[in-house]
């Protein structure tokens, strides 16, 4: 295959998995890192891919093992926690939490991040991306029925996530949560 090819049938996914790269590492610089690495890998690796199969779960699969290896790179690196940087945290950082009238993208997202990797990696793929279970276990290495249970309990604690939101409205309106219909 040569390079118009390889472009012609990747270059369209890029934009999809982009986006899941930024929800997967969290920030746009390391996500263009992540995704420059899976369309190189991808290129290195094309005489494996079957022509006829799904190219956008192949390459959601090197996306998930890219990330994966950016994750423990990061791991490594990172700097613990300093209880000498506390003071200085104290003093220039100030919280009050806001009261939101209704839930945004940004509410989702953050209740998304604070789902399990491992959770939220299936609930991306399946609720966002639309792959079906079977290409879902194939881009993440499991069985299907470890990703029926991902998602159960990554859809799960994702509505826990929101649910003190929805509460919160429900009380600043004076409503109960049961009367809601």
């Amino acid at each position: 295959m040569n390079a118009v090819d390889f472009e012609e049938i990747t270059l369209p996914h890029s934009k999809d998995l982009y986006r899941a790269a930024t929800r997967l590492v969290g920030n746009s610089s390391d996500a263009e890192d992540v995704l420059q690495e899976t369309y190189l890998q991808a290129w290195r690796s094309i005489e494996r891919f079957q022509e006829g199969t799904n190219i956008r779960a192949w390459l959601y699969k090197i996306l998930f093992h890219v990330v994966s290896h950016h994750r423990r790179k990061c791991w490594k690196f990172t700097q613990p926690w300093s209880v000498d940087d506390e003071p200085c945290w104290e003093e220039t950082l100030v919280y009050t939490e806001p009261v939101a009238q209704q839930l945004t993208d940004e509410d989702v997202l953050a209740a998304f991040d604070r789902v399990p990797s491992i959770f939220a990696e299936a609930v991306l793929l399946a609720d966002v991306e639309e792959f079906s279970y079977a290409e879902i276990a194939s881009i993440l290495n499991i069985p299907i029925g470890t990703v029926m249970s991902r998602l159960y309990r990554g859809r799960k604690m994702l509505a826990k996530e929101l649910e003190g939101y929805a509460r919160s409205i429900r009380v600043a309106a004076r409503e109960p949560l049961s009367a809601a219909a």
